[in-house]
């Protein structure tokens, strides 16, 4: 099992590089020609998720990418450090997603509209790829895609 780790601080110009990155490392790992674009689109909406989250909630941590080659799949996991509904927000800087209160006169309220664009990132992404699990908890969340393998084809 083959893995690339990506992890990159979150400015939106670091996300098309993340993109190719993921294209790539799918070409690679066997993934079919005709998936690559919507490989390209979901990471690429994970990422900006994951970057808008960290920004409006002024988390410094770097935005993770875990590119993962199994035997018979593909995965990408795209991880931020934002804690999720029900953490108790002791991360410096962070309120949790959803949640306004606690928020000091230093830390920067998180959007209001983030909740909207956030839904729409998920859905994009969940009409992009079969297979997708989205988690949240306490020490932020996690988008895993993956996309199956083509079979490699032996010629007798």
């Amino acid at each position: 099992m083959a893995t690339v780790e990506l992890r990159f601080s979150a400015q939106p110009e670091h996300v098309r590089t993340a993109r190719l990155v993921a294209a790539a490392v799918a070409r690679r790992a066997g993934v079919d020609e005709a998936v690559l674009d919507e490989v390209r689109l979901a990471v690429g909406e994970a990422c900006s998720r994951a970057v808008g989250l960290h920004r409006s909630y002024g988390i410094t941590a770097p935005v993770t990418v875990v590119l993962t080659e199994e035997e018979k799949a593909f995965s990408i996991e795209v991880g931020d450090e934002v804690p999720g509904p029900g953490a108790d927000g002791s991360v410096s800087g962070a309120g949790r997603r959803g949640d306004t209160q606690g928020v000091g006169p230093d830390e920067p309220e998180p959007d209001a509209d983030g909740d909207g664009e956030d839904e729409m990132g998920l859905a994009v992404i969940s009409g992009l790829v079969d297979d997708v699990e989205v988690r949240s908890g306490a020490d932020g969340g996690v988008i895993r895609m993956s996309w199956p393998k083509t079979p490699a084809t032996v010629l007798p």
